[in-house]
């Protein structure tokens, strides 16, 4: 029997490639697209609090951010009461691009479903949600 990571990992392959080649005239890479949702969402969220909300370690969010600065998408401040903590706010230009974003996902999730019947989708979102909860049970006993 195959694997269901098998399946979810090659699903979000796809999907990474995807939303890279939609935002690529936008500046965008195919995984920062979450970066975008979450600070535009949340302006001023820490760098560490964004790590731990995408499931990203904090590396990873420090290099993306970068590249996400570098190209005009965000701007990271030191938090005023602790110096120490980099605080996130989207850009104008961040939230310009914000509505192709979610276009771009809501396409991908119209072309990934539309043969599936309304149950179909409804069930599979259930499916997933509960995967995920249990996911981050286990990545947060880690």
């Amino acid at each position: 029997m195959d694997s269901m990571m098998k399946y979810i990992s090659r699903i979000s392959r796809c999907a990474t490639t995807y939303r890279g080649s939609r935002l690529a005239e936008d500046g965008l890479g195919g995984n920062q697209y979450v970066y975008i949702l979450r600070v535009c969402r949340q302006p001023g969220i820490s760098q560490e609090q964004l790590a731990r909300d995408i499931c990203v370690n904090k590396s990873s969010v420090t290099r993306q951010l970068a590249s996400l600065e570098k190209n005009g998408f965000v701007m990271r401040l030191p938090d005023e009461r602790d110096r120490r903590v980099m605080r996130v706010y989207p850009t104008e230009r961040a939230e310009a691009v914000l509505p192709k974003v979610r276009t771009v996902l809501a396409d991908w999730n119209r072309r990934l479903t539309e043969d599936f019947s309304p149950e179909e989708s409804a069930r599979m979102l259930l499916l997933l949600g509960r995967m995920l909860e249990r996911a981050e049970k286990e990545v947060a006993r880690l």
